[in-house]
C-alpha cells in the first residue's frame, strides 16, 4: 500500500528526538524521504538506523540553527540533490531560562530569538524556492501555548513564539494564491525533554507522547491539505 507521502521530500528541524524524531519516523513510514536536521550527530545516526531498519530513507544534516550561513547554503545543496522539497517541518526550538524579564541574560535572549524565530525566517528564505518547485509545498511551524495570554517568567520563549506566529501568518497570506500551504501547530503538553525542563515536578506519564501528534502533522503535510495560515491546537 502506497503511503500518503510517497515520493515526497521532507525537511525536519529538531529531528533527533522528541516530536521531530516521531514525525521523521512517521513521514518515512508514509513514503517520504526525510532530511533530518539537528545538532547531535550521534542521535541523528541512531534515528537514521531506525528509519532504514523500517524500510525508510533519510539524509542527515548536522547543523546548529544559529548558523545562518549554513541555513543559507542548505537550500542550494538540497536543490542540487533533489531539485525541490515538498515539506518543511520547522520543529527545532530552544527554551532558554524561566526567569523574570529584568534578569534575562542578553546573550541567552539573543540565542532563543535566533533559534525560535530568526532561523525559521532564514529557512523560509532558503527553502521557499524549493517548496515552489513542488506541486504541493507544505510548511509546518511548531509553536506553543506560551505565545498566548500572560506568561510570566517565560521571557524570550514566549516572545519568540508569538513573533513566529505573526511571521507564519504573513508567509501564508503571501502564498494564498499559490501552491504552498503554511500552518502552525501547537502540540500542547507533550512528553519531551523541553517539557521536562520547564515542568520538573510533572509526572511525565500524565503527558501525551510525541507519537500522538503524528496524525496532525500528516494532515498538514499531505498534498490534499487545504488549510493555510491556521493555528492547529493538538
Amino acid at each position: 500500500m502506497t503511503g500518503i507521502l510517497e515520493g515526497r521530500i521532507a525537511v525536519i528541524t529538531g529531528a533527533s528526538r522528541g516530536i521531530g524524531a516521531a514525525v521523521a519516523k512517521a513521514f518515512a513510514r508514509e513514503g517520504a524521504h526525510v532530511v533530518l536536521i539537528a545538532r547531535t550527530v550521534g542521535a541523528l545516526e541512531e534515528l537514521d538506523d531506525e528509519i532504514r531498519a523500517a524500510g525508510g530513507s533519510a539524509s542527515l544534516v548536522p547543523m546548529d540553527l544559529k548558523d545562518f550561513d549554513a541555513i543559507d547554503r542548505l537550500g542550494a545543496a538540497l536543490y542540487e540533490r533533489y531539485g525541490k522539497i515538498d515539506i518543511l517541518v520547522a520543529n527545532g526550538g530552544m527554551l532558554g531560562n524561566l526567569t523574570p524579564m529584568h534578569h534575562y541574560d542578553p546573550k541567552l535572549w539573543e540565542d532563543v530569538i535566533a533559534v525560535n524565530l530568526t532561523a525559521n525566517q532564514r529557512l523560509v528564505r532558503s527553502l521557499d524556492p524549493l517548496l515552489r518547485q513542488s506541486d504541493a509545498g507544505r510548511a509546518i511551524f511548531v509553536t506553543s501555548g506560551a505565545a498566548h495570554g500572560e506568561r510570566p517568567f517565560w521571557g524570550a520563549y514566549a516572545v519568540s513564539k508569538a513573533a513566529l506566529e505573526a511571521m507564519v501568518r504573513s508567509y501564508a497570506a503571501e502564498n494564498a494564491r499559490g501552491t504552498i500551504r503554511a500552518n502552525l501547530l501547537n502540540p500542547g503538553p507533550t512528553r519531551t525533554k523541553m517539557r521536562a525542563t520547564a515542568y520538573p515536578g510533572e509526572d511525565q506519564a500524565t503527558v501525551k507522547p510525541p507519537e500522538d501528534l503524528v496524525p496532525l502533522f500528516l494532515e498538514l503535510a499531505a498534498p490534499d491539505c487545504r488549510r493555510n495560515g491556521d493555528l492547529v491546537d493538538a
